[in-house]
């Protein structure tokens, strides 16, 4: 596999410091040195540049940064477009969560153009479905999966083209436990399928990921997996800014990510929500490096 990796240190999207310093964090914990003794052929394209927010103010408090948030997305979008056009492999290392709009976007795009869909896998403790009209906080990062079904402001969805970027018998949501009562209604009403912590508690984790393997790749050319590393419990992954109690474990977490390298259908990874500052000894960046590894491939026997 051919692999292009592009950080994306934006915490624009969050109340929290320090999520921009994940993609350094994640580079020290090894995953270059590692993805290429996998075997695989990386380059490292380095970092996007992204405002910090002691720079800039906000006008709208429902849509905090909105004119950066849009202008990092749609570059990252074009990147991503680029990386697929020469036929590798987009690695993206966030930064908050609503790096994902972009990461999205620009992988939708590329197959839009070949007339094919794409599926979507997001792991995460949280809905990420609010838009301006519902948000508590005003916080993007908790409405890019609003935003790729179509919902929120024109300015996001309309990154990488006026097209509907998802279809939401294609979009799967795993590991969620912590929902504002306006996004469970939404959720509902989407059409989306999701496996709550409670469903993966009653089944386990490799019957509910094989499912949703099944929904991302039915009908599409292969399928985006966007991981929250706040999907695991806090006891696992600690560096986060919003944990939640009851979360995945490690090995559930790497239990989705062998079933997605095993079934081949994954076209673009991101790994996002790693804050250096909230973390114990770069423990959540190893973790999170240790699961890319699993999704490229790493096998405890080879």
């Amino acid at each position: 596999m051919n692999i292009e990796l592009i950080g994306v240190p934006l915490d624009l999207g969050a109340d929290h410091r320090g999520v921009d310093m994940g993609p350094a964090a994640i580079r020290i914990a090894g995953l270059v040195k590692n993805l290429c003794e996998l075997g695989t052929h990386l380059v490292d394209r380095g970092d996007l540049q992204v405002e910090i927010p002691e720079v800039l103010k906000f006008d709208n408090p429902k849509l905090k940064y909105l004119p950066e948030i849009t202008a990092i997305n749609s570059q990252l979008a074009t990147v991503v477009g680029e990386i697929h056009r020469r036929q590798n492999f987009p690695l993206v290392l966030g930064g908050d969560h609503a790096v994902a709009i972009g990461t999205f976007s620009g992988t939708a795009a590329f197959y839009q153009r070949q007339n094919q869909d794409i599926g979507l896998i997001w792991i995460d403790a949280h809905g990420d479905m609010n838009s301006e009209k519902t948000t508590p906080s005003g916080n993007i990062h908790g409405m890019p999966f609003a935003v790729l079904l179509g919902e929120g402001a024109p300015e996001l969805t309309g990154i990488g083209g006026n097209f509907n970027k998802i279809k939401a018998e294609n979009a799967v949501l795993v590991g969620v436990r912590d929902l504002d009562a306006s996004e469970r209604e939404h959720i509902k009403e989407s059409g989306i399928t999701v496996f709550s912590m409670a469903e993966i508690d009653r089944r386990g984790m490799h019957e509910v990921i094989l499912e949703a393997i099944g929904y991302a790749s039915a009908g599409t050319a292969g399928f985006h997996l966007s991981f929250d590393i706040d999907a695991l419990d806090p006891v696992a992954a600690p560096g986060v800014g919003t944990p939640v109690e009851g979360g995945l474990t490690l090995r559930e977490a790497h239990i989705i990510m062998e079933a997605i390298a095993r079934c081949g259908n994954m076209v673009s990874l991101e790994m996002v929500e790693v804050n250096p500052i909230l973390d114990v000894r770069n423990t959540t960046a190893k973790v999170a490096a240790n699961l890319v590894l699993s999704a490229m491939g790493k096998r405890i026997l080879g």
